[in-house]
C-alpha cells in the first residue's frame, strides 16, 4: 500500500503479520486488560454508526449533538447556520459545508468539556457537556516494556517512529469515510480493547489506543471504511508492528 493510496471497504489490505493492530485515532484519543470472555466474544455491532441526513438544509438555528458523552466516545453534531469557528475545548474543530463534525473523548477525559460555536453575527453558542467515565480494564503482562529489544535499542528506534506517526496525524485529508457506517475489517478474535493499560512486570505501560483483531498471519484485512493512507510502515514498528494508517477525514 502506497502512501495517499485512497482506500474503501471493498479494497484488499495487505496482511498484517502475527496480530494486526486496528487503531481507530482520532486526534488526541490514545487505550488494561480484558477478560476471557471479552477476548472471545462474538463482534459486536458496527464500530461507527452512520450519521443521519439532517433534515435541515440552511442548517439549524442551534447547536445539535447526537451520542454520549463519555470516556472513548465520539459525538455527531451539526453546527448552526452562519458558524464560523468551532472550539472543543479551546481547540478548533474542523466541519464540512453542512455544518457537520464529530468530536471525541480521550481515555482520561474530564467530567465536562465544553463546546463552542461562534457564529458569524458575533455571537457564540455554548454547550457543556457532563462527562462519563469509562470502564477501563487493567491487565499484568510477563513481558518487558521494550519488547525483545533492549532500552536503548527501544529509545533509538521509537524516536524515528514517533515522528512518523505525528507527520501522519497531522496530515488533513479529504475523505467522506467518517459519514460512513464503519465496517469490521476481519472477523477475528479481540485480543485488545481501547482504553486498557498493561503493566509489564511492575512497569505501567501507556493505556491502549486501539482495538486489536487477531487474525493471523497471512489474514486478508479490509478498510473499515473510505480513506486515504497516510503511512505504511516500511519496517515492523516497535510497537505497532506492521502500521498502516488511514485518514478517513475530519481527523479521524
Amino acid at each position: 500500500m502506497v502512501r495517499g493510496m485512497t482506500a474503501s471497504p471493498n479494497r484488499r489490505l495487505p496482511a498484517l503479520a502475527g496480530i494486526a493492530m486496528l487503531a481507530l485515532l482520532l486526534s488526541s484519543c490514545a487505550t488494561g486488560p480484558q477478560s476471557k470472555t471479552a477476548a472471545s466474544a462474538s463482534l459486536p455491532a458496527p464500530l461507527l454508526d452512520e450519521a443521519d441526513d439532517w433534515p435541515v438544509p440552511n442548517g439549524p438555528v442551534q447547536l445539535q449533538l447526537k451520542g454520549s458523552a463519555k470516556q472513548g466516545g465520539l459525538l455527531r453534531g451539526l453546527a448552526p447556520a452562519g458558524t464560523t469557528q468551532l472550539l472543543f475545548d479551546g481547540e478548533p474543530v474542523p466541519f464540512d459545508t453542512e455544518g457537520n463534525f464529530i468530536i471525541a473523548f480521550d481515555r482520561d477525559a474530564k467530567p465536562s468539556a465544553t463546546l463552542i460555536a461562534k457564529l458569524i453575527t458575533g455571537k457564540s453558542q455554548t454547550r457543556t457537556l457532563a462527562v462519563a467515565r469509562g470502564n477501563w480494564r487493567i491487565q499484568t503482562v510477563n513481558a518487558s516494556i521494550t519488547g525483545s529489544a533492549t532500552s536503548e535499542e527501544f529509545a533509538g528506534r521509537r524516536a524515528d517512529e514517533l515522528v512518523q506517526i505525528s507527520a501522519a496525524r497531522t496530515r488533513h485529508e479529504l475523505s467522506n469515510g467518517w459519514r460512513q457506517t464503519f465496517i469490521w475489517p476481519v472477523k477475528a478474535r479481540i485480543s485488545g480493547v481501547f482504553g486498557s493499560q498493561r503493566i509489564y512486570r511492575g512497569t505501567p505501560g501507556s493505556y491502549h489506543g486501539g482495538l486489536d483483531l487477531a487474525g493471523g498471519a497471512g489474514t486478508i484485512y479490509v478498510a473499515p471504511a473510505d480513506g486515504v493512507v497516510v503511512l505504511a510502515s516500511e519496517a515492523p514498528f516497535t510497537l505497532e508492528g506492521n502500521l498502516l494508517m488511514l485518514d478517513h477525514g475530519m481527523g479521524l
